[in-house]
């Protein structure tokens, strides 16, 4: 089963590198278009909530409730449920384009939430000073939230990132591409154990590398905060 290194990646190396490519342009563009969206949700619930500064109990709830539900439903049964929509977006349903569509709708509440959250640290203080000076909403949120907010708003997008990295690996299971249909298609359906282990090894150096690269982008953003 297990063949020499060279042999292994001669023979299956071409394919390894595709879906690599694949996983990474799935996850990319996946995760920017839920910031796209996510982002504002995430700001409106921060600012529409209890105390917030257009405090909207209704429509927080509402907003809320439908991120709860995008949040609570499995991915594998999200990407089956919106097949017919993202066959009519997209063109096909199958192949990377055809995950980054149920990626996006899956990550966007995900996302949403993170940012919600990572707003809500920002001392109240800060926003009654910005009150005080006569800093309108807009100004406020633009000035002073997501400003302020930068660094655990960049720690929220590291955990988004890998969090649909692993979505894109479920979405191989139904044809998505990337290491995630290979390890299916080969590692669990052709009994290639080799290959199985090599995927899940290229998963976890693509998580160190975006772990490492945005805890980097943290760090110089917190000395230039404190400078």
């Amino acid at each position: 089963m297990f063949e020499t290194i060279g042999t292994f990646f001669e023979r299956y190396g071409q394919m390894l590198w595709q879906g690599t490519l694949d996983t990474l342009v799935m996850t990319l563009c996946a995760t920017f278009f839920a910031y796209l969206i996510g982002l504002p949700i995430g700001t409106i619930l921060q600012i529409t909530k209890k105390n917030g500064i257009c405090e909207h109990p209704m429509l927080y709830r509402v907003l809320s409730w439908l991120v709860n539900i995008g949040r609570s439903l499995p991915f594998i049964i999200l990407m089956v449920l919106v097949m017919p929509v993202t066959k009519a977006v997209m063109g096909t349903k199958l192949g990377v384009r055809g995950a980054i569509f149920p990626l996006v709708i899956a990550a966007a509440p995900f996302v949403a939430r993170m940012v919600e959250s990572s707003l809500a640290e920002l001392n109240a203080g800060v926003i009654e000073a910005a009150r005080a000076m006569g800093a309108s909403r807009l100004q406020i949120i633009t000035r002073f939230y997501l400003p302020e907010s930068l660094p655990s708003l960049l720690r929220g997008a590291s955990i988004s990132l890998i969090t649909v990295l692993a979505y894109t690996a479920i979405a191989g299971a139904v044809g998505a591409g990337g290491l995630g249909d290979i390890a299916i298609r080969y590692g669990y359906n052709r009994y290639q154990f080799d290959i199985l282990l090599v995927t899940v090894i290229l998963l976890i150096i693509l998580v160190e590398i975006m772990q490492t690269v945005f805890h980097i982008i943290c760090k110089k953003v917190d000395k230039r905060r404190s400078a």
